[in-house]
C-alpha cells in the first residue's frame, strides 16, 4: 500500500499508529460522519508488514517502496491542510508530491492505479475550487486508473465513480455533453447497492446533469439498460422535474423487452408506469396526448393480446378517444392518435364483430394516410394498419374488393421497408397471411408458394423464443391446409398439423392466441380425421388451465372461459373423439380435465396434505401457506380501481408462481408425482365405489353415455337414436311444459311432461338401463350416479318412466323404481366429498327461512314458518338443532349458521343468475346470500343442506360444462349430501315432500340417528309417497347431489 494509501473523499479521521496496532490481527471497522443519511465505514486489519530504516536509505524489496510511501503521506498531509485551509500553496505541495510518487510507481507496480488516483484527486479539488484551470489533465489520469481497474475489480466502482465526478464538473464549468458521464453510470450504479456509501454519493451532486445524459441514450431492453433506467427514476422522486422523462424511458424499456420476452410481469409493470405519467400530465400538459396512446397501446394491443381481458380492451378505446379529441383536424400529431384508435378498434373487431368498428377504423387509417403521404416517415406503418383492417373486413364480412387492395398496400408497405428493417419480419407474414386468404378465393398455388416462403423468411429471421414466430406458425398452417382442402394433398396436411403445434405451443406467444390455435387444431383435425385430434384436445385443456389460474378473481375466471368460441364444447368434443377412438378411460379423463375446471383451479387450494405432512412436513406446510394466501388473494384484482387491479393481479400471479414451484417440488418426492395434476381414470373410478356413475356426452359429434363401473374398464352406451340438435329441442319442450305445468291444477294431468319423459326413458335411459341389468347385473334399487354435461344438464333424466302399463294392470318401473338416483356434477367432486366423509363430527341442525324478504326481492313465501316448525319437529331430540328466521335470517346471520353447523335446511327464495351465476343468490332479510360468499368458505365438517327453494341446482348458460349453481357451490365448500331444485317450487306443496323426506332420513327418530349418506333413499322414498298430494313437477323438481 502507498503509505496512507489513495483517497476516497474528503472525510476526515485522526488515529494513531498505536491505535490503529493495537488492535492486532483482528479486523475491525472505521466509521465516518453521516453523508446523506448513510454511515460511511471501512473495515481494517492493521498489520506491520516490514519496517522501513530511514538511515541507511537502502530499498527493499516488499511491497512498499518506503519513498514512495513518504512522498504519499506527504502528499496526503498537505492535501488535508488544503482541504481545511484552501492555501494554494498546500494545494501545490500535495501535487507536487502525488507527481514524485507517480513518476517513481511504474505501470506495472500494484498501487500504480492509486497513484493516479491521488494526484487526479488533488488536482480535481483544486479544479473544484477554481486554484486549478485544467481539468483534461486531471480527467485523463482518472481515466488511466479505470483503465488497470478491469471488471470485477474490487476498487473499480470507486474508480467509476471518480471519473463520472471530473466529467461532472468539467460539464458543470464547460457545459460539455453529458454521454460519456451517464455510460459510466450505467455501469456504476447497479455496482452500487442501495444504502451504500457509493450509491448515496453517486446520487449526489451532478445527479441531474448524469439523469439527462441517461435519458438521451437509447432505449434498451437488456437487463442492464432496464436496471439503469430504475435507478434513475430511482434519482427522480415524486414531484422532481424529470420524473416525467424517466417514467417514459422505463416505459419503452420495459414495453420493448415484453415485446422480445413475453414476460407479462414487465408489460404489467410498464402498464403502472405509464398510469402514473399519465397522473402526472394533467388537462393541458402538452405530454398528455403522447401518454395517452402509449398507456391505450400497452392495455389494448399487447395485454389484451396476452390475456384477452376485455376491460383492457375497452379501456385503452376511452383513452385514445380522449387523445384523439386533444388532437383535432388541423393538428400536426393527429395522424398517431388515428393510427393508434384504428388499431384498437380492428381488435375489438375482431373480438366482438361490431361492423361499426371495422367501418371506423379503416375511415380513421385512410384519414390517417392523406396525413402521411409519399415520403412522409411514417407512411408505411399506415399502409400497413390500412391493409391489416381491409384484410380483416374481407375475412369476416368477404368484402371481396377489400382484399387485392390489401395486397397493393402491403407490397407498397414492404417497398418502403429495407431487408434490415427489425420488423420486416412482421410485414412478411401480414403479406403472407393475404395472399393465403386470396389462394382460398382463386386457387392459384403462386399465391400459396408465395405465402408459404414470406412465413419462411419471417422464422429466419426470428431467434427460437421471440413471441412473433407464433403468428409466422399460424399463417404457415393456414396456408398448408388450405392448399390441402384444394389439392388434397397428405403432405399439406401433416405440415399444416405441425405448424398447429409449434404455434399453440410456443412459449412466449400470450395464452389466448396459443388456445385459439388449438381450439382451431382440434377442429380441423376433427374434420379431416387426423390422428392428432387427441393431442389438440390434450394441448387446449392445458393452455386453458394455465390461462384461468392467471386470473386473480374467481369472476374473472368465468369470464376467461366463455371468452373462446367454440370452447363450451371442449370437454363433450373431447370424450366424443376418445371414444369414437376406442379408448373409454381416456373420454373419462378429458371429460374430467376439461369439466368443472373453476371448482378445480380453487379445490387445488383445499387439497388435504396429510400425506405429504408426513414425507415432507416443510414442503405441506409452504404449500398450505401459499394455498391461504393465492385464496385470500382471489377477489383482490376485482377492484373498480384500474390500476390497484393491475397491482392485485401481479401479485396474484407471482404468488402463484411460487405455488407452482412448490407443486413442482412435490411431484419430484416418491409417490407424489402427480400430484394436483388431472386424474387418471383409475384416480376418478373410487367415484364409483358405491354404485356406477354415467357419464352423458351431447357432442356435435355423437352423443352417449359411459358407464364407469365400481371395477374394471367403462362400458360405452351409444345414443344412436338423439343428437344434439334434439337434446336442446328436449330442453326447449320441458321448460315450456313446466311453465304450463305450474299454472294448471294440481289434479290435471301433466300430459305434456309425460310425453317428454318417455322420451327420456326410451331414447336416453333405457338403453343405459339394459346394460346395468344385463351386462353389469346391478341389483335393484342399488344406487346410480348421473353426470350429464352441455344440453344434458337441463333435462331431468332421474324422472324418466315409461309411463306404461303392463297386462296385469301394473305399472311398468320407472328410474326410480328401479334404481336410487343422484347427480354428480364431476366425478373428482364425489370422491372430494368421500375423502371428507372421514372426518365427522357430532352433528348440529340449523333450519334458516326467509319467508318475507324485503321490498322488491320476491313475493311472501306463506309456507315458510309452518316448514321450519315441521322441520323442528321432525330433527331427532338427541342432536343440537336451531332455527334462524325473520330479523335474524341475514346475510350474515345465514352464513354464520352455515359455518357452525353440519346440517342445514333453508327455506327461502333461490335465484339463478343467467348473465352471472356467480351472483346466483338465496334472498335473505337484507342482502343476498351468492354463490360466490358461498365458494370462499371452507367447512369441512359439513355433511347435509337441503335447499327448498328456487332454482338451485340449474346450471350456467355460458359454461354449461362448469355446473356452477348453489347445490354444487355448496357441494364445493364441504356439504357432502346435498338437495336442490331445478327450477320454482310450490312452498305450498313442497312441505309435502320435506315432511317425507325428513321422516324418511330420521327413522326411526327415537334413534337419533343422522346419516348423510341415506338422504337419496329418503327423496327417493319421499317424493314416491307423496305422488297423490303433490302434483308431476313439483316431485321432479327435487334431486340428490353427492354421497
Amino acid at each position: 500500500m502507498l503509505g496512507s494509501g489513495e483517497v476516497i473523499g474528503k472525510r476526515k479521521l485522526h488515529m494513531s499508529w498505536d491505535e490503529l496496532l493495537n488492535h492486532g490481527d483482528e479486523p475491525f471497522d472505521l466509521s465516518f460522519k453521516s453523508v446523506r443519511g448513510i454511515h460511511p465505514s471501512l473495515t481494517l486489519k492493521a498489520a506491520v508488514v516490514q519496517a522501513c530504516d530511514d538511515q541507511d536509505g537502502a530499498l527493499p524489496d516488499s511491497l512498499v517502496d518506503c519513498e514512495m510511501t513518504r512522498y504519499t503521506d506527504a502528499g496526503h498531509a498537505q492535501f488535508a491542510e488544503y482541504i481545511a485551509s484552501e492555501t494554494v500553496s498546500h494545494l501545490n505541495a500535495a501535487v507536487e508530491h502525488f507527481q514524485l510518487v507517480l513518476d517513481q510507481c511504474p505501470t506495472s507496480h500494484p498501487d500504480h492505479a492509486a497513484a493516479l488516483t491521488n494526484l487526479a484527486w488533488a488536482r480535481l479539488e483544486g479544479y473544484i475550487r477554481n486554484h486549478l484551470q485544467d481539468i483534461d489533465t486531471t480527467i485523463s489520469l482518472f481515466r488511466d486508473a479505470l483503465a488497470l481497474r478491469p471488471q470485477r475489480h474490487p476498487d473499480r466502482p470507486l474508480s467509476l465513480y471518480n471519473l463520472t465526478k471530473a466529467l461532472t464538473w468539467r460539464h458543470n464549468k464547460k457545459s460539455t455533453a453529458a454521454d460519456e458521464s451517464a455510460q459510466l453510470y450505467h455501469e456504476l450504479l447497479p455496482l452500487c447497492p442501495e444504502g451504500t456509501y457509493l450509491r448515496s454519493i453517486a446520487a449526489g451532486a451532478g445527479a441531474d446533469y448524469v439523469i439527462t445524459g441517461c435519458n438521451n441514450f437509447p432505449t434498451d431492453a437488456s437487463d442492464e439498460g432496464i436496471c439503469l433506467r430504475r435507478v434513475v427514476l430511482e434519482f427522480c422522486p415524486v414531484g422532481h422535474q424529470r420524473r416525467l422523462r424517466a417514467l417514459d424511458e422505463l416505459s419503452r424499456a420495459l414495453s420493448s423487452r415484453f415485446t422480445q420476452s413475453g414476460d407479462i410481469d414487465d408489460l404489467d409493470e410498464c402498464i403502472q408506469i405509464l398510469r402514473e405519467a399519465v397522473s402526472l400530465c394533467p388537462e393541458g400538459h402538452t405530454e398528455r396526448c403522447v401518454f395517452l396512446n402509449n398507456l391505450a397501446h400497452s392495455l389494448g394491443i399487447y395485454r389484451f393480446d396476452h390475456q384477452g381481458n376485455p376491460n383492457d380492451l375497452d379501456e385503452a378505446i376511452s383513452l385514445l378517444e380522449e387523445a384523439l379529441r386533444l388532437y383535432p383536424v388541423g393538428h400536426e400529431s393527429r395522424h398517431f392518435s388515428l393510427d393508434n384508435l384504428g388499431s384498437v378498434l380492428v381488435t375489438r373487431f375482431n373480438k366482438r364483430g361490431a361492423r361499426d368498428d371495422i367501418a371506423r377504423a379503416i375511415s380513421l387509417y385512410r384519414e390517417a394516410l392523406t396525413l402521411r403521404p409519399p415520403g412522409h416517415p411514417r407512411r408505411d406503418t399506415t399502409l400497413n394498419n390500412l391493409a391489416s383492417a381491409l384484410k380483416t373486413r374481407y375475412d369476416k364480412l368477404d368484402v371481396s374488393e377489400d382484399l387485392n387492395e390489401a395486397i397493393d398496400l402491403y407490397r407498397e408497405f414492404l417497398r418502403l421497408k429495407g431487408l434490415d428493417n427489425p420488423e420486416r419480419h412482421i410485414y412478411l407474414f401480414n403479406l403472407s397471411a393475404a395472399l393465403c386468404s386470396r389462394f382460398t378465393h382463386t386457387r392459384k398455388n403462386e399465391d400459396a408458394e408465395e405465402a408459404i416462403d414470406l412465413c419462411q423468411q419471417s422464422l429466419e429471421a426470428l431467434p427460437s423464443l421471440h413471441p412473433d414466430r407464433y403468428f409466422s406458425y399460424m399463417w404457415l398452417q393456414a396456408t398448408y391446409l388450405s392448399r390441402y382442402r384444394v389439392q388434397l394433398n397428405p403432405p399439406d396436411l401433416s405440415l399444416a398439423v405441425e405448424n398447429f403445434r409449434l404455434a399453440s405451443r410456443h412459449p412466449t406467444e400470450g395464452f389466448p392466441e396459443r388456445i385459439a390455435e388449438a381450439i382451431d387444431w382440434a377442429r380441423q383435425a376433427e374434420i379431416y380425421q387426423h390422428d392428432s385430434a387427441l393431442e389438440a384436445y390434450q394441448t387446449c385443456f392445458e393452455l386453458f388451465n394455465s390461462h384461468v389460474m392467471t386470473r386473480s378473481s374467481i369472476i374473472s375466471r368465468r369470464e376467461a372461459a366463455s371468452a373462446f368460441d367454440g370452447a363450451r364444447s371442449f370437454p363433450v368434443d373431447a370424450a366424443s373423439c376418445a371414444i369414437r377412438r376406442g379408448n373409454l378411460p381416456r373420454a373419462v379423463e378429458l371429460m374430467e380435465q376439461g369439466r368443472g375446471q373453476q371448482w378445480s383451479l380453487v379445490s387445488r387450494l383445499r387439497t388435504p396434505l396429510e400425506d405429504l405432512e408426513s414425507t415432507s412436513p416443510e414442503l405441506a406446510r409452504k404449500v398450505s401457506e401459499l394455498n391461504t394466501r393465492l385464496a385470500g388473494a382471489q377477489g383482490s384484482a376485482g377492484s373498480r380501481d384500474r390500476a390497484a387491479a393491475d397491482r392485485a393481479a401481479t401479485e396474484y400471479r407471482g404468488l402463484t408462481r411460487q405455488w407452482e414451484a412448490a407443486v413442482a417440488e412435490i411431484r419430484n418426492i416418491k409417490d407424489f408425482s402427480r400430484f394436483l395434476l388431472p386424474p387418471a381414470y383409475e384416480d376418478v373410478q373410487a367415484a364409483a365405489r358405491q354404485g356406477p356413475v354415467i357419464i352423458f356426452i351431447a357432442s356435435k359429434y355423437s352423443c352417449s353415455a359411459i358407464i364407469v363401473p365400481t371395477s374394471g374398464e367403462p362400458h360405452h352406451v351409444p345414443l344412436t337414436s338423439i343428437s344434439l340438435v334434439d337434446l336442446n329441442n328436449l330442453k326447449e319442450r320441458f321448460t315450456r311444459a313446466i311453465r304450463n305445468a305450474s299454472q294448471m291444477n294440481p289434479t290435471e294431468p301433466r300430459n305434456d311432461l309425460i310425453v317428454l319423459l318417455r322420451i327420456v326413458w326410451n331414447e336416453i335411459m333405457l338403453p343405459i338401463v339394459n346394460v346395468l341389468e344385463n351386462v353389469l347385473k346391478l341389483n335393484r334399487r342399488s344406487r346410480i350416479w348421473l353426470c350429464p354435461t352441455a344440453a344434458f344438464t337441463s333435462i331431468p333424466l332421474h324422472a324418466a318412466n315409461p309411463f306404461l302399463t303392463k297386462a296385469d294392470r301394473s305399472k311398468e318401473a320407472c328410474l326410480e323404481d328401479l334404481y336410487i338416483c343422484s347427480y354428480t356434477p364431476t366425478l373428482s367432486a364425489l370422491v372430494r366429498s368421500r375423502q371428507l366423509m372421514k372426518k365427522r363430527v357430532t352433528p348440529s341442525f340449523v333450519a334458516i327461512g326467509q319467508g318475507q324478504p324485503g321490498a322488491g326481492k320476491g313475493k311472501a313465501l306463506l309456507a315458510v314458518d309452518s316448514e321450519l316448525e315441521l322441520v323442528h319437529k321432525l330433527v331427532p331430540a338427541t342432536a343440537s338443532h336451531n332455527t334462524v328466521s325473520g330479523d335474524a335470517a341475514t346475510r350474515a346471520g345465514a352464513l354464520k349458521a352455515l359455518e357452525e353447523n353440519t346440517w342445514v335446511h333453508l327455506a327461502c327464495h333461490g335465484k339463478q343468475d343467467p348473465a352471472q351465476p356467480y351472483h346466483s343468490h338465496f334472498v335473505m332479510r337484507d342482502e343476498h346470500v351468492t354463490l360466490l360468499d358461498i365458494m370462499e368458505r371452507d367447512i369441512p365438517r359439513a355433511e347435509f343442506a337441503f335447499l327448498s327453494a328456487c332454482h338451485t341446482a340449474v346450471g350456467d348458460k355460458e359454461t354449461p360444462d362448469e355446473v356452477i349453481h348453489l347445490a354444487a357451490g355448496l357441494q364445493f365448500a364441504g356439504f357432502k349430501s346435498v338437495v336442490g331444485t331445478l327450477w320454482e317450487v310450490d312452498d305450498s306443496v313442497a312441505k309435502h315432500v320435506v315432511e317425507a323426506f325428513y321422516k324418511y332420513i330420521f327413522h326411526p327418530k327415537e334413534e337419533g340417528i343422522m346419516d348423510c349418506t341415506k338422504a337419496a333413499w329418503a327423496l327417493n322414498c319421499a317424493t314416491h309417497a307423496v305422488k297423490t298430494k303433490v302434483p308431476l313437477e313439483q316431485r321432479m323438481v327435487f334431486v340428490h347431489i353427492g354421497v
